[in-house]
């Protein structure tokens, strides 16, 4: 199987590249914060957005998933439990509860099982957390993508310059630099590269040339 791990720090176009990537090679595009985002509907189906999560409901709560992921047209589609959450898992009320669940290391080992069975049977690109240093140790290619903090401040204010008139450049990365550093602290899924991924900084590149770089990698190791 051809895996492809993608990691990297966040706002350097990590979800944007692994798109394109597998659009390019034809093959499947993997997304993990659709399988967190599906099991939180299970979860808030189950026990309602009030009830807080904790050690011993979580693992009870793994203990009774069944999920599987499935590919419509080239969508991916996430069943947990039977149930078909697909139409409203970029609800608020999703959004906001998938982080209070997602810490739990049985529910994230309970991810990580799903994403090396897809994987095992899938050629595919993997983005998301800790895919080349755990979830596919043995990739055929793994990226790390990176940007300086300034960089990436930059072009988040470009982004919501229209939006948000109010958004100034400090802000932005005093939040983008409190973030690499929590990342980087993080207990379980430290944003970190694995010791054999290629490391792919795009701070001087557009979108498009660090995708052809990547690209590029990528056939070369195959």
């Amino acid at each position: 199987m051809l895996n492809i791990a993608i990691d990297g720090v966040a706002g350097c176009g990590k979800s944007t590249i692994a798109d394109e990537l597998a659009k390019r090679l034809k093959i499947k595009k993997f997304n993990t914060g659709l399988v967190y985002r599906a099991i939180t509907c299970e979860y808030i189906n189950k026990y309602g957005r009030e009830q807080k999560p904790n050690k011993k409901l979580i693992s009870q709560f793994v203990k009774d998933l069944n999920v599987s992921v499935t590919f419509e047209n080239d969508n991916q589609k996430v069943y947990v439990n039977g149930n078909d959450y697909n139409d409203i898992l970029r609800e608020e009320a999703v959004s906001v509860t998938t982080p209070l669940i997602s810490g739990y290391d049985e529910l994230r080992e309970k991810v990580r099982e799903i994403q090396r069975t897809f994987a095992k049977t899938n050629d595919c690109v993997m983005e998301g957390r800790d895919i080349g240093r755990v979830v596919l140790k043995d990739a055929k290619v793994k990226l790390f993508l990176t940007a300086s903090p300034k960089v990436r401040a930059e072009r988040r204010l470009n982004q919501i310059k229209d939006i948000d008139k109010n958004a100034t450049f400090e802000e932005i990365l005093k939040d983008i630099e409190k973030r690499d550093r929590e990342d980087r602290e993080r207990e379980h899924g430290a944003m970190v590269p694995a010791d054999d991924a290629i490391i792919v900084d795009n701070s001087n590149e557009t979108l498009q040339q660090t995708l052809e770089r990547c690209e590029k990698l990528v056939r070369e190791k195959q």
